[in-house]
């Protein structure tokens, strides 16, 4: 018998239901980058498929100015600026070298104009306009960037411009750029789809930068986004996102010597996400994966549930046992409402980050009588998915 104390973490192991072994010689191999850092993230499930220097912070070059979109966006969704708002060209955005649109102080663009101009053009003088618009200055805007960064879980990046124009205090960590990255996506549908655009050219002025930078939107492998990135210092970088069979990843790749480089390597990144990973969906909406003992309750029991279908993303090709059990605090005490989450099924796969769902109550039970003692039993876990397992 286990006595259970307040405070106690109590860890059930879930054996034999996902214990699923594939008929296989090899396990899926982890992909062997050439750049110097990356982040990959399957954004269907959540999954991150690889993670190398991820978190160190490193010169984003123009890969940042998808922060200054952010912010835009953020305006347009609260109503502060239009589409149709024109701001006004200062002499300083005028003169910014490296990528334009060649804005003159003559002009005024519209907001849609500079979104356009910033995604496929990577206009670094409608960066200087938008944070001029919006805050006054560039630097004050920069400021409201790391604000607004630190609120939005950035927490690998510091911002000293609006258009990655090199800088000491200018760095972003891959991990951080693929977050963002995955906020524009699911934050803002109604403004991606210019990510996509092949081609811009501001008032019939046709640079030599007017195509899209992306070089893999033209390859037919599903992707649709977001931005490019090159400095001297920073080497060549994508922030780049897929769809294919209702799959999306995200990644973020830099420190590639050349355009080709890059663009052989986002390729790559681009085929092994979807090639050597599959969705599976281990559990129906509602499927009890375990009971576990109420303190104090009108019921000794409730019943653990997955609140959404449960679906996993794991290797195409793997050798051995998926492990996975469930964790929760005990006692677990009385009343608990019906889909409160009271446990958090931890999934172990190979070449994978751990992952970690939440388990919810499959009911409600309400305070009841002193319960003289808790009888533990070994719980056979995950019943209702032992018929489902062979097809996993």
């Amino acid at each position: 018998m286990t006595r259970y104390n307040a405070g106690m973490m109590n860890k059930i192991a879930a054996l034999l239901i996902l214990a699923v072994c594939f008929v296989a010689t090899a396990a899926t191999a982890a992909f062997e980058t050439r750049a110097t850092a990356a982040w990959i993230l399957d954004e269907t499930t959540g999954t991150v498929l690889l993670s190398k220097n991820a978190d160190k912070p490193l010169p984003p070059a123009s890969m940042s100015k998808l922060m200054t979109l952010n912010m835009l966006f953020e305006a347009l969704h609260d109503g502060r600026v239009t589409l149709d708002t024109r701001f006004s060209v200062s002499a300083k955005a005028q003169a910014m070298g490296g990528s334009r649109m060649f804005l003159t102080t003559k002009d005024r663009p519209t907001v849609e104009d500079l979104i356009k101009g910033i995604i496929v053009q990577s206009g670094n003088d409608a960066c200087v306009v938008v944070a001029e618009g919006m805050a006054g200055s560039e630097e004050g805007f920069a400021k409201l960037m790391n604000e607004r960064g630190r609120a939005i879980g950035l927490r690998n990046s510091t911002f000293a411009n609006a258009s990655g124009w090199p800088h000491p205090n200018h760095r972003m960590s891959m991990e951080d750029l693929g977050l963002l990255a995955r906020r524009l996506i699911e934050e803002f549908p109604e403004y991606y789809g210019y990510f996509a655009m092949p081609s811009y050219d501001f008032d019939g002025r046709v640079p030599a930068n007017h195509r899209n930078r992306n070089p893999l939107l033209t390859l037919g492998i599903g992707a649709d986004g977001l931005k490019t990135g090159h400095t001297s210092e920073a080497g060549y970088g994508l922030v780049g996102s897929a769809v294919q069979d209702n799959r999306r990843i995200i990644f973020v790749i830099t420190g590639l010597d050349s355009e080709k480089a890059r663009a052989e390597e986002a390729e790559a990144v681009v085929n092994w996400a979807f090639r050597q990973f599959v969705q599976k969906t281990v559990a129906e909406k509602g499927t009890r994966l375990a009971s576990v003992p109420v303190w104090m309750g009108s019921e000794r029991q409730v019943g653990m549930v997955v609140p959404e279908d449960l679906e996993l993303l794991v290797p195409a090709v793997v050798r051995g046992e998926i492990e996975a059990e469930i964790t929760y605090e005990t006692p677990l005490r009385a009343p608990i409402a019906e889909g409160q989450q009271i446990g958090t099924l931890v999934v172990s796969l190979p070449d994978l980050e751990t992952q970690e769902l939440p388990l919810t109550a499959e009911n409600a039970v309400a305070k009841g009588g002193f319960m003289p003692h808790v009888r533990t039993a070994a719980y056979v876990l995950f019943q209702k998915l032992s018929g489902s397992a062979a097809g996993f």
